[in-house]
């Protein structure tokens, strides 16, 4: 090979080399196609139904749940391992003033984050704070709390009834305090399995919470682990109008997580909204 023949290796200036300016255009051109696709993807998962505040945007804010409506009258939750973190058939001690554990409310000052009952722990999940911090803010506008447990015992009601007068939403505000407060302090709620409860919260819980309340089954939101049965599809199948709507629930398996509370608020209003 005779070097006179490949001038560009003796002369690497003279090859061509693409100017700054074409550089730039084709790296916003890239981005510029990447972003299309993207949006693209967005558009399609939206499309098919997968997208949803309780799986990819649980920070909602104040102003966004109250535009996204309609909100449920009634909100039901379930008390162990769906509310808070324990089965109250398990608690040994009744918890007591000198139990309880302070910490701080999810930057909302510092209050009662637990309640001792004997070497147990008693605690809100953090999606079951979550929605008493929201619902005590007033985001959701004519929405009502209510609980329906079918605690084994006696003595499990006791503990149960103990741990919400003390667990706290606010500071100075406990979870008691909150659910009276909705009813101008009356209890509606349905705690136990004695009757003229039964295990059976389709047939005896919810029956009465709507004689207490006076709310119709299709404006009621329900949440319940569903771990020891199946009470999310034992009300929403009987717990119904004249009309075929009833109750909309939602299972909690792994405690009530922000994931699931944002699922049923939105749930709640696909539903209602599909009803119409």
């Amino acid at each position: 090979m005779h070097l006179g023949t490949m001038p560009h290796l003796l002369a690497p200036h003279l090859m061509w080399q693409p100017r700054p300016a074409i550089l730039l255009w084709l790296c916003v051109a890239v981005l510029w196609a990447v972003g299309e696709w993207q949006r693209g993807q967005q558009r399609l998962f939206l499309a098919r139904g997968h997208l949803s505040s309780g799986l990819t945007a649980p920070a909602r804010s104040a102003r966004t749940a109250r535009r996204q409506g309609p909100h449920p009258e009634l909100c039901v939750f379930d008390l162990d391992a769906c509310l808070w973190d324990k089965e109250m058939f398990e608690m040994e001690a009744m918890p007591l003033e000198s139990g309880k554990v302070r910490g701080d409310l999810r930057g909302r000052g510092q209050g009662v984050v637990g309640v001792m009952s004997g070497y147990d722990k008693i605690s809100l999940h953090e999606g079951a704070l979550i929605a008493l911090q929201e619902h005590a803010d007033g985001r959701y506008p004519g929405m009502k709390l209510a609980v329906a447990s079918s605690a084994d015992t006696p003595f499990a009601v006791k503990v149960g009834r103990a741990a919400l007068a003390m667990l706290e939403v606010l500071p100075g505000l406990t979870v008691w305090e909150l659910l009276l407060r909705d009813w101008e302090g009356q209890d509606v709620n349905q705690i136990g399995r004695s009757p003229p409860l039964s295990a059976n919260k389709a047939q005896t819980h919810f029956p009465r919470l709507k004689a207490a309340t006076g709310v119709a089954y299709d404006k009621m939101l329900f949440f319940d682990d569903c771990n020891w049965g199946d009470h999310c599809g034992k009300v929403a199948a009987a717990c119904r109008e004249p009309n075929g709507d009833g109750v909309v629930t939602i299972r909690t398996p792994h405690g009530l997580r922000e994931r699931e509370w944002r699922q049923g608020i939105e749930c709640y209003a696909h539903e209602t909204e599909q009803r119409r």
